[in-house]
């Protein structure tokens, strides 16, 4: 309102906004120095057609966050509906996020997750620290998408699935 100076909203409000808010499922995977590093974000996000750009955030508490900051390529990977326990799996602290999971190295040896809705392998354009976390900005350069995989949506602290059942208009 117009002339109301904006009032700072708590940390635990702001959490409470956007753990209402629905987003897609995405495992972010890239080649670290000692083998493949993984990890779940629900912040990926488009930002431009032409060119091909897409944006995520990591956590500053992140053990990815050296493995991104080193990087200069990784793959995006949308997981289906039904993969819901490689969400869980790769948002697991100190363990092998790799273990049992079905993934190949594309040539240029980032790790594409099995099964997935989609994918997107991109080189890295910038980061920029944002608050407690590392906004990171990717150029698009592959991309593979599985028509029939409906995706998999978080919201409150649950996974949901988004089909045909789900469509409103």
């Amino acid at each position: 309102m117009p002339g109301v100076a904006p009032a700072e909203i708590s940390a635990e409000r702001f959490k409470t906004v956007f753990r209402n808010h629905p987003a897609g499922v995405a495992v972010i995977t890239l080649r670290g120095p000692d083998g493949p590093v993984g990890f779940t974000a629900t912040s990926v996000f488009s930002i431009s057609a032409e060119p091909p750009l897409l944006g995520f955030s990591v956590a500053g508490t992140s053990s990815s966050l050296p493995a991104v900051r080193a990087a200069s390529s990784l793959a995006v990977n949308f997981l289906a509906a039904d993969q819901a326990h490689l969400a869980t799996q790769f948002a697991r602290k100190n363990v092998d996020r790799f273990a049992g999971v079905d993934w190949l190295p594309l040539p240029s040896g980032e790790p594409v997750l099995r099964g997935g809705a989609a994918w997107v392998r991109g080189h890295i354009e910038q980061r920029t620290p944002a608050g407690e976390s590392l906004l990171v900005v990717v150029r698009a350069v592959l991309a593979d998408h599985d028509a029939g995989q409906d995706p998999l949506v978080y919201v409150d602290h649950a996974y949901h699935q988004l089909g045909e059942h789900s469509r409103l208009l």
